[in-house]
C-alpha cells in the first residue's frame, strides 16, 4: 500500500513525499528535517525538507505525527494532506 503526505510548497504548489520504507525522521537543523528511506544499498536516499525556523525537534515530531495519521487512513485514501506548523520552502531527494 503506497501512502503519500502532500505539503504545501511556498510560493509554489503541493508536493507528495512518500512515506513508505521510511527508517528515520530527524530534524538536522532548525530549518532542516531529513526522511531516510529504506534502499537496496546501506546508504538507502534521504529526502530534505527545508523550512521555517523551528526550536528543538518540532518539525521532526509534526512529519511522524502526519505519517502516523496517514497510514491509519483507508488504503482508498493514498494521499493525506500536510498542514505545516510553519512554511515549507523546498524539498529535494538526495
Amino acid at each position: 500500500m503506497e501512502k503519500f503526505l502532500k505539503f504545501p510548497i511556498s510560493g509554489s504548489t503541493y508536493q507528495l513525499v512518500s512515506i513508505t520504507g521510511v527508517i528515520i525522521v530527524e530534524q538536522t537543523a532548525a530549518t532542516t528535517t531529513t526522511i531516510q528511506y529504506a534502499a537496496g544499498n546501506s546508504a538507502g536516499d534521504i529526502l530534505t525538507i527545508t523550512h521555517a525556523s523551528v526550536a528543538n525537534d518540532d518539525f521532526r515530531d509534526f512529519v511522524q505525527n502526519q505519517i502516523e495519521a496517514a497510514l491509519s487512513t483507508a488504503w482508498t485514501k493514498p494521499v493525506y494532506t500536510v498542514t505545516p506548523p510553519v512554511a515549507v520552502s523546498g524539498i529535494a531527494l538526495a
